[in-house]
């Protein structure tokens, strides 16, 4: 089991692990766990690592649906600082501990502060990777927001 499952399972709380064939044809990671496990990309979210300049953390998590795109003048607004760029992906790994299109929000090795898109309150459940390509959690939108003691936000267009 990974980190994340770990984490998630010592929780307590109830959760789905879904796993599929992950097919390394470079499309989207959140995209393709979505269409593979047939539920809508709106039930999926991706979990982005962000850098922040002028204030606010250097270094945050930003989760929003699969179907959206990162709005990083709303994510720089929402962790108090003047700009946010997505990390470069060497970064986010080291942060992390997660290879890219596999990057879980809980049990991060170095635990960032993050922001979930507030949409993910509309969700009875949703998927969030479970630390490796092809393996998603499904979970409770409160339990999520719980777990990575996120704010939320919209930060997503």
């Amino acid at each position: 089991m990974t980190p994340a499952v770990e984490c998630v399972r010592r929780a307590g709380i109830e959760f789905q692990l879904r796993e599929f064939e992950h097919r390394d044809d470079g499309t989207a990671f959140a995209e393709e766990a979505a269409a593979r496990l047939g539920v809508s990309p709106e039930r999926v979210f991706k979990t982005l690592v962000v850098v922040g300049t002028g204030g606010g953390p250097s270094m945050a998590a930003a989760i929003l649906p699969a179907s959206r795109r990162l709005d990083l003048k709303a994510a720089a607004a929402a962790l108090g600082a003047r700009k946010a760029a997505l990390a470069p992906v060497a970064d986010a790994e080291r942060a992390t501990g997660y290879v890219h299109g596999g990057i879980s929000p809980f049990a991060q090795k170095k635990r960032l502060p993050t922001l979930i898109d507030e949409s993910v309150l509309q969700q009875k459940t949703v998927f969030v990777s479970g630390g490796r390509r092809g393996l998603q959690i499904e979970l409770a939108p409160a339990d999520l927001v719980r777990l990575t003691a996120a704010r939320t936000a919209a930060i997503a267009v």
